[in-house]
């Protein structure tokens, strides 16, 4: 996926030159990030066979990537049952991505509302919200073909996206955004990779790893610079912030209704996922890029780790 580069396209650097400025630069970067998104983006509707059969003995994510790997409740399961639950346990990530892309677009339309219209980077804030439609499109298309039952997420998700809409935080918006998709970026690009997995669940994976590279390479830029025009006490309350939202998507990724549609008892199989060191470790190999992104900043301190160690998102984090 060469878009996902520092200011580069195909081997070439785009430099704003000694005398730019940050707004020379953040043009450059839109004006390279919309020359990508004309070459390299997708319809999901037509370039997925929706219609090919679905083998029930594959999964959909590495099997060690699923919640209850290694317990003694996923030894005691069938090689099918194991499958199933990784079929729903994707389908509950991608309706938490759908929960997170409206929450998204809302930001960024709103950003844009804000901008300049006449200027590269609010014109590729839109061509952004263009591919998330198309990605949740997508995404609720794979729901229904697998059957999975709703793409609502959870009340407390629903209250926290409320919330963001009432706080009308742009610099949150970027933040949540390189979190959620970094997270999710780790994910799939292990699915791409593994041709044993399910082919639907591969191809989804794939259109959204190319398109998603080029909004994080929009979102790092932005959020740097806001970062470093930020107070010292808007700093710290944004630190928390952002680690309540963390906290919150990684817990919305497996809803727990997957556990009872596998045949399992919820209550069971979550306190078996909560204690599982493989779902852990999991969480913190996902979070990795985002996690280093923010500790460079600064986001990531001693007084706000606490938040992102409970959420199993730092290394060696207990659940």
């Amino acid at each position: 996926m060469s878009e996902r580069t520092n200011g580069t396209t195909n081997g070439t650097t785009a430099t704003a030159g000694p005398s730019a400025g940050p707004a020379a630069e953040r043009e450059l970067n839109a004006e390279r990030l919309l020359r990508v998104s004309a070459r390299h983006s997708h319809d999901p509707l037509t370039e997925i066979d929706w219609d090919a059969p679905q083998d029930p003995d594959r999964f959909a994510i590495p099997p060690h990537r699923v919640s209850l790997y290694g317990t003694p409740l996923w030894d005691s399961m069938t090689h099918r049952q194991q499958a199933r639950l990784s079929g729903y346990e994707l389908a509950s990530t991608i309706s938490a991505g759908i929960w997170f892309e409206l929450v998204l677009m809302e930001g960024l339309v709103r950003h844009v509302y804000e901008s300049d219209l006449t200027t590269k980077h609010a014109q590729y804030a839109l061509t952004e919200v263009a591919d998330e439609c198309r990605h949740s499109t997508m995404f609720a298309r794979y729901l229904t073909t697998t059957g999975y039952p709703s793409a609502r997420p959870t009340r407390r998700a629903q209250r926290l996206g409320r919330l963001h809409f009432l706080l009308n935080d742009t610099t949150m918006t970027f933040a949540g955004a390189i979190f959620v998709e970094e997270y999710t970026d780790a994910l799939q690009r292990e699915m791409i990779r593994d041709d044993s997995l399910q082919p639907l669940a591969r191809a989804v994976a794939r259109i959204h790893v190319i398109e998603e590279a080029r909004h994080i390479g929009y979102a790092k830029p932005e959020l740097e610079r806001r970062w470093a025009a930020m107070s010292a006490p808007r700093r710290a309350l944004f630190r928390q912030g952002l680690a309540l939202l963390a906290q919150q998507s990684v817990a919305e990724v497996i809803h727990p209704r997957v556990y009872a549609l596998a045949g399992l008892d919820p209550a069971t199989a979550r306190r078996a996922a909560a204690a599982n060191p493989h779902w852990q470790r999991s969480k913190a190999d996902w979070a990795r890029k985002a996690v280093l992104f923010f500790t460079e900043l600064g986001i990531i301190d001693r007084r706000s780790e606490y938040r992102w160690r409970r959420a199993s998102l730092l290394p060696g984090a207990p659940g």
